[in-house]
């Protein structure tokens, strides 16, 4: 997915305060610095344009560097580890290069993105590690490829939306058609339907994408045509651009709070509408606070992708001799590799959510990587 600055860092990445907090660069710039000796052990990030505080994979993917770091010994900077943050696509190669010239042993592109970058440099420079994060790069013993059964978290996040809905209509809204945010619709949508199956009721299930990761004015104006539909819930696999669905949110539940308050109901009236986050805990950009001053979120759920799992586990790997070069690696519910955020999930519907992730681990539900069409 892709961007959105911040200021705050997430309750998830507090590990980050120091290094985040000084990046505001971005081309083939390295940030920060430090010394360390196991270069061996070292490793660097290249984001996609989306850059390393998107609230998304990047930022992800640098929380997994850095717990790796802390677990290593390590230092951020030569020889330890270390972002290159990228602006455009005609960063990617130069900030490859930059980190091999640098030295680092093992270097991540996050993104799928970073598919052509990543392979031309993994034929130039066989002595170093290269990882895909996001597609597969096929053929090259020294690239490892990462990716993550989304589809699996996204289908608790159908139940979760199922059975949190007042109005029975629920939304999905996708960044850019593709094999990847296919997985999120199509398990979205499949929890949705099986829940309201077993609920005995119909939901109806508004799908439209915004043709970009990072239009979220167009995402707004969709969010906005949702919500006028009735929606109360709405997931995104959209990157930054869902930023705009968060706004539109807030917008709409600031004006539910404030006539509430002009008619002297309740605050948290029953016709607040909810935005479920996508690849890491998106809670932040759900906070809000209603007219008559008091604070609330209207983020959900969050669907994680654990790039940081991943990360931390590639690097762990390749600082013990056992680079996993070749190997097409998949990450799902077993080990984190993707999970749901506990968020403000109702007792009784995470139950429900749990169970169906047993469910899916358990073989008895098959999850779809496509939407039907």
């Amino acid at each position: 997915m892709k961007k959105f600055k911040f200021k705050q860092v997430l309750a998830t990445g507090t590990v980050l305060a120091a290094g985040i907090a000084l990046t505001a660069c971005s081309g083939a710039k390295q940030n920060g610095g430090g010394s360390n000796k196991k270069s061996s052990a070292s490793v660097a990030l290249i984001t996609d344009i989306a850059g390393v505080d998107d609230h998304s994979f990047n930022q992800s993917g640098w929380e997994g560097m850095v717990a790796y770091g802390k677990s290593q010994g390590l230092k951020r900077g030569t020889n330890g580890y270390q972002y290159f943050e990228s602006s455009s696509a005609s960063d990617f190669t130069p900030n490859i290069n930059q980190a091999v010239a640098a030295g680092y042993k093992t270097i991540f592109g996050v993104g799928y993105s970073l598919k052509g970058a990543i392979a031309s440099a993994a034929k130039k420079h066989t002595d170093k590690n290269f990882v895909i994060i996001d597609d597969v790069i096929k053929g090259q013993k020294n690239v490892a490829s990462a990716n993550f059964k989304s589809q699996d978290a996204s289908y608790m996040a159908g139940v979760v939306a199922a059975r949190t809905t007042k109005t029975n209509v629920v939304g999905f809204i996708g960044g850019v058609h593709g094999d990847i945010v296919d997985l999120f619709d199509a398990g979205f949508a499949k929890g949705a339907q099986d829940t309201a199956k077993k609920m005995g009721k119909k939901i109806t299930i508004l799908n439209q994408y915004v043709g970009s990761f990072t239009a979220a004015d167009k995402e707004k104006s969709i969010a906005k045509a949702m919500f006028a539909k009735k929606a109360d819930v709405i997931f995104h696999a959209s990157g930054s651009a869902g930023q705009g669905l968060f706004s539109e949110a807030k917008a709409v539940n600031e004006g539910l709070a404030a006539k509430a308050v002009n008619e002297g109901l309740a605050a948290n009236s029953s016709k607040k509408v909810w935005v479920i986050g996508v690849d890491s805990d998106q809670s932040s950009l759900g906070k809000y606070k209603s007219k008559d001053g008091k604070k609330s979120n209207l983020c959900l759920t969050s669907v994680m992708t654990g790039v940081n799992v991943a990360v931390k586990d590639i690097a762990t790997k390749a600082a013990k001799g056992k680079f996993p070069g070749g190997k097409q690696l998949v990450y799902g519910l077993k080990h984190n590799g993707v999970y749901l955020t506990r968020g403000y999930v109702a007792d009784s519907v995470w139950e429900q959510a749990q169970t169906a992730r047993s469910q899916i681990l358990a073989g008895k539900i098959s999850v779809p990587s496509h939407p039907s069409k």
